[in-house]
């Protein structure tokens, strides 16, 4: 869903009242879609709408995670379990960025909290081994948040790893000058 993606954007972006905005536009949207499709079983469950919903739902977990809130369950925002996984697995490739965001901020200890949010939403998602008929591509998925979330790991101790080293430096150069 193109308002769910603009929603994400405006939350990468710190614009957290516009993110909102639009998430509720999102949920408006999403429960349009299903009451109009109440009666089509056949278009209700053919993959369109699953993938609305996991956009959906990856939108609010991103503003939820960024925002500090509680992540919202299924029932909470209205979505069927399996999209509510998808969104939460692609919602870690949008904490990499954060991540990354903090780390060139020099913020490492949010890289952490981050990472470790990442990490949490990895074990989630891969105790899920069902069938691809019923996960809906859950796996590929998973997979993919594991490689985030290994990645992510390295960027976050090569940061940490540098701070440590411009750390020794600086005391070798205030120990030398002390010398003088």
């Amino acid at each position: 869903m193109r308002v769910s993606s603009a929603a994400i954007k405006s939350t990468h972006r710190k614009e957290f009242d516009e993110a909102e905005k639009l998430l509720a536009e999102s949920r408006e949207l999403t429960d349009q879609m299903l009451d109009a499709l109440a009666d089509c079983a056949e278009l209700r469950y053919g993959g369109f709408v699953s993938d609305a919903q996991k956009e959906y739902a990856e939108a609010a977990f991103t503003i939820a995670a960024i925002t500090g809130a509680e992540l919202p369950g299924p029932d909470e925002l209205g979505v069927d379990y399996p999209a509510w996984l998808n969104g939460l697995a692609e919602a870690a490739g949008e904490l990499r960025r954060h991540v990354l965001d903090a780390i060139r901020e020099d913020d490492i200890d949010r890289a952490e909290a981050y990472l470790e949010m990442m990490d949490d939403i990895y074990h989630v998602v891969m105790g899920f081994d069902y069938p691809n008929a019923i996960s809906l591509g859950l796996r590929g998925r998973s997979d993919a948040c594991r490689g985030f979330v290994e990645r992510t790991r390295g960027d976050v101790t090569n940061a940490l790893r540098q701070r440590r080293l411009e750390e020794r430096i600086a005391h070798f150069e205030d120990t030398l000058g002390s010398q003088e």
